[in-house]
């Protein structure tokens, strides 16, 4: 079964087809960091622009790189929630119109559920298994039970992690986009030029597993001098390398009180910041752990992710009504357990 999946969530305009889930025939991210770059973040108006730019001319070429025509699609597949809705409309739009003339199922998918699957795209993963996502605009721990079936145990309760890396380069004017930035830059600094705060979440409030990098966030921005060192320098690569061990290490903390508390040995992750180098070496450092990423390539936002998941809805027979609509955000993500088909596809 061939799966023409659509993501335009955010910045990405990007088209996969995708065969029973796993065999990716095309893959195609066509990015609009130099659009955005000037502004240090994403514009949600230049952002939708750009997607109903971009759209056709990248699921031509998906369909071309898989040496596909149309009508051998089985399915169309697009992201409908959360994101940016101007974004989210344009590719759902699409996708929907594209079933629709090609006669073909439309599935709607939820964007968490892409991220989680991605790395079910290069191996078979046995549930349950915690789940990590992060990204630039979520941070969840969850207890992962099949690719739509999870319990949500820990959020941010504030920014998400990718946000305050955004917002760290932002205000040093050190680029966009700011994740990859303070990951190069920390390479060349030394995590201990500065002793910034963790955040103090109360365990006993059911906030066993919640993340804040609010509080960090400001202390990298405004009161930098007060946590430098004696005898370190204030400069990019020690701000970057000292910010970017904090975060890590505020994630991974409750991320193994998750591990230990449900015994689960497998950790996934997903989402742009998976793809950060420390946060991966934190989690390899654990030898008691199996610790699984995406490739680099899917870890940002991707179609193949979108069409894998709806490889698993169609399989069931699940598909979506063509009034299907798009949703910013995702209210329903509270603690516990959630199927979030039920969420991609009213």
């Amino acid at each position: 079964m061939k799966i023409l999946g659509i993501e335009t969530s955010c910045d990405e305009t990007a088209c996969a087809i995708v065969e029973d889930g796993k065999k990716i025939l095309s893959n195609i991210v066509a990015t609009q960091i130099p659009f955005h770059k000037i502004y240090s973040g994403v514009v949600p108006e230049i952002a939708s622009r750009k997607h109903a730019e971009w759209i056709l001319p990248v699921v031509r070429r998906a369909l071309s790189e898989a040496h596909l025509s149309p009508s051998e699609i089985d399915a169309v597949a697009a992201t409908n929630r959360p994101g940016l809705l101007g974004s989210l409309i344009v590719g759902l739009t699409f996708g929907k119109s594209l079933a629709w003339s090609l006669k073909k199922p439309f599935i709607a998918v939820n964007h968490m559920m892409g991220h989680l699957y991605a790395a079910h795209l290069e191996q078979d993963i046995p549930y349950p298994y915690i789940g990590l996502l992060v990204s630039g605009g979520h941070t969840i721990i969850a207890k992962v039970n099949d690719f739509d079936d999870l319990e949500v145990l820990g959020t941010t309760i504030d920014d998400s992690v990718g946000e305050a890396f955004d917002k760290v380069a932002k205000f040093y004017g050190l680029g966009y986009p700011g994740g990859v930035i303070i990951d190069k830059l920390a390479r060349a600094g030394d995590k201990r030029a500065f002793d910034f705060p963790v955040a103090k979440i109360d365990k006993k409030e059911g906030h066993r597993y919640d993340v804040s990098f609010s509080g960090l966030k400001t202390a990298v921005i405004h009161q930098a001098d007060t946590f430098l060192k004696e005898g370190y320098e204030k400069n990019p690569e020690n701000i970057c390398a000292s910010f970017q061990e904090v975060a890590c290490r505020t994630i991974t903390s409750r991320l193994f009180r998750a591990v230990d508390d449900t015994g689960l040995k497998t950790i996934v992750a997903g989402g742009g910041v998976a793809a950060n180098s420390r946060l991966r070496e934190l989690l390899f450092e654990r030898n008691d752990l199996t610790c699984i990423f995406p490739p680099l390539n899917l870890c940002g936002d991707n179609g193949a992710m979108i069409a894998g998941v709806a490889y698993h809805l169609l399989s069931r027979g699940e598909k979506s009504d063509l009034d299907t609509t798009a949703f910013a955000r995702i209210p329903q993500f509270k603690r516990g357990l959630q199927n979030l088909s039920e969420f991609g596809r009213r």
